[in-house]
């Protein structure tokens, strides 16, 4: 990992861009950190770092606030990264068949999510390999947003991820189902009740799959776009009853 800038912002956050090899990165850091400190993973959905930013600074912003460190990658397929053609006919099938107002079908979404899952979850588990090496960062280390299946697959695979904030919305292929089944690490999922691209009752039958002990679910009002601020801070309490 090679750090390729700086800056200090207003609140006193430090953000660090990076690459890991050909992947970009961002990382904020608190200014008054305690050693070690935890580490969030912002997940975020395929749309480019670069249009993601002022959300994610704002995450990282409120996480900083808490004091946890923050940090997220481009995903495969995004921003400068060379596009990945199946996935990007499979997003071309997903538009038509939404403005036609068809059913989705598995295949799609397979095709979809899952090659995204394959490629960005190792990607995900090497930069924290070298995140955990930045000196004062040592986790505990949570994860959250993103795409839905990027989250369980890496809560399932990598055992340094303690708890998971996801947010139900990204369609879910089946297979997802099985492994949230073994999810063991506590959850909190956020659900926008009338998310216009999300299947409400796949989303609760996702959450009733999970096999973690400690599960919430925090539904609200609204679209996809809608989340209330307060969401967000219930998030940053559950981070911090289980990361500190």
């Amino acid at each position: 990992m090679h750090f390729t800038s700086e800056q200090r912002l207003d609140d006193g956050v430090l953000e660090r861009e990076f690459t890991l090899r050909e992947i970009p990165g961002i990382l904020w850091t608190p200014e008054a950190a305690s050693t070690p400190t935890p580490l969030i993973l912002l997940g975020h959905p395929p749309l480019g770092l670069g249009k993601m930013y002022p959300r994610l600074v704002g995450r990282a912003r409120n996480a900083a606030a808490e004091g946890f460190a923050t940090a997220t990658i481009e995903l495969p397929g995004s921003g400068d990264r060379p596009r990945l053609p199946a996935v990007d006919q499979a997003r071309a099938d997903l538009r038509r068949a939404m403005q036609a107002g068809e059913p989705v079908s598995d295949e799609i979404v397979d095709a979809l999510v899952l090659p995204l899952v394959d490629k960005a979850v190792p990607e995900w588990q090497a930069a924290l390999d070298a995140l955990l090496s930045v000196p004062g960062i040592g986790g505990p280390v949570g994860y959250s947003g993103g795409l839905i299946s990027i989250g369980i697959r890496l809560a399932t695979v990598d055992p340094r991820v303690s708890a998971a904030v996801l947010f139900a919305g990204s369609l879910v292929p089946r297979v997802m189902f099985e492994e949230a089944r073994q999810v063991t690490v506590p959850l909190h999922v956020l659900l926008q009740w009338d998310d216009e691209g999300n299947d409400r009752q796949a989303a609760l039958d996702l959450f009733d799959a999970f096999g973690s002990q400690e599960k919430t679910l925090h539904a609200n009002m609204g679209g996809h776009t809608g989340v209330p601020q307060f969401a967000g801070d219930a998030a940053d309490r559950f981070f911090a009853r289980h990361l500190k």
